[in-house]
């Protein structure tokens, strides 16, 4: 007889943290942050996340899972989100005063990762990119499915022509006051309208579901009044590091014009990846491409950084690289440092700016 064999892990059940901490932001508030992998391993690439709009940590799953193994992944809620209370502050001084603070409590003086962000974290990033604690930390950035302005204008979330109408009918859609209540399966559908591409499995479509019910109603309306007013196109001309972007071709929330208006702006754009068919949560629909560009970018930028290796890198020139295989794999202090838990254990691609 053979031993019954555990079954293999759900690649979007979140992932149990080799420590947990709370950073605190400069106007007081408090964020849940997480860190993952050989949390003691001063070799391992760093890897900072920053999710989006109505979500956590834990929609980052699939990439903790495989970026654990051999990077020390920093994942953290943004405020209102997850387990970071809610606040009174909300607006992009605020997202950039939280990643600041998040980097000061996980990362050495000097030290240097790489930053996804995907949506809302995306912008996180564009916000603290002139910043002075994002500079001394970033190596290399990765923003998923994200822009800097117009984005309720140009979402085709409400399936009309452009103009005043569809512009007005989405900024009452997406800044409802409504809860969400439940996930049953008809709001499985309007989520996966709304946010996913029309081959999403339907693992993924409840995974995603399971997250943004989640989100609580007062951060959810507070949030979207700051992405409805949405400007950070000068902050993109400041952000200086190497930056890959991605997007799915059928993102109704940040349609690829974003992405592709981003890599024309960025100083440093190392390319653009356009996921055929894929919505607007492309860490959870492609988990491999977008954990490989990370893995790509940890490589060349931080992991020589580590062991004293210069990259070679010139700014302003694409890498021309396109990624091999998916993976397949689905200024603040800190405090309550130490280890709460033990952790056992074909895209078409535009690359240049």
């Amino acid at each position: 007889m053979h031993a019954a064999q555990d079954p293999a892990p759900d690649p979007y059940d979140p992932p149990v943290p080799a420590r947990e901490l709370t950073a605190v932001s400069t106007d007081g508030a408090r964020l849940h942050v997480e860190v993952h992998g050989p949390v003691d391993d001063p070799g391992a690439p760093a890897v900072v996340l920053a999710h989006g709009w109505t979500c956590s940590t834990a929609f980052w799953a699939a990439q903790i899972r495989d970026l654990a193994a051999d990077h020390r992944v920093i994942a953290y809620d943004q405020r209102g989100h997850g387990r970071s209370p809610a606040s009174r502050g909300y607006g992009t001084d605020a997202l950039a005063d939280d990643l600041e603070a998040v980097l000061a409590a996980t990362l050495a003086p000097g030290e240097k990762a790489v930053i996804a962000g995907h949506s809302m974290g995306g912008m996180t990033v564009m916000a603290a990119a002139g910043r002075a604690g994002f500079r001394e930390h970033t190596a290399a950035v990765l923003l998923c499915s994200t822009g800097s302005s117009r984005l309720v204008a140009r979402s085709t979330v409400v399936p009309i022509p452009a103009g005043r109408p569809r512009t007005w009918l989405t900024r009452r859609v997406l800044g409802s006051r409504a809860p969400l209540g439940p996930v049953t399966p008809l709001a499985r559908r309007i989520l996966k309208y709304a946010t996913m591409g029309p081959g999403s499995a339907p693992h993924m479509v409840d995974a995603c579901a399971r997250i943004v019910h989640a989100c609580p109603r007062r951060a959810r309306h507070a949030w979207s009044q700051v992405l409805d007013g949405l400007d950070l196109d000068i902050h993109v001309r400041q952000l200086r590091v190497p930056v890959a972007v991605v997007t799915g071709t059928s993102d109704r929330l940040t349609p690829p014009e974003h992405a592709r208006s981003l890599a024309a702006a960025l100083p440093d754009c190392l390319g653009l990846t356009e996921l055929p068919g894929l919505g607007h949560m492309t860490p959870v629909e492609d988990p491999g491409t977008v954990t490989g560009k990370i893995r790509e970018l940890a490589a060349r930028f931080v992991a020589g950084q580590v062991t004293g290796q210069a990259t070679g890198h010139v700014p302003g020139q694409a890498t021309g690289h396109v990624p091999g295989q998916a993976t397949g794999h689905e200024p603040g202090r800190a405090t309550g440092h130490g280890s709460a838990h033990e952790q056992h254990g074909v895209a078409r691609i535009r690359e240049g700016a």
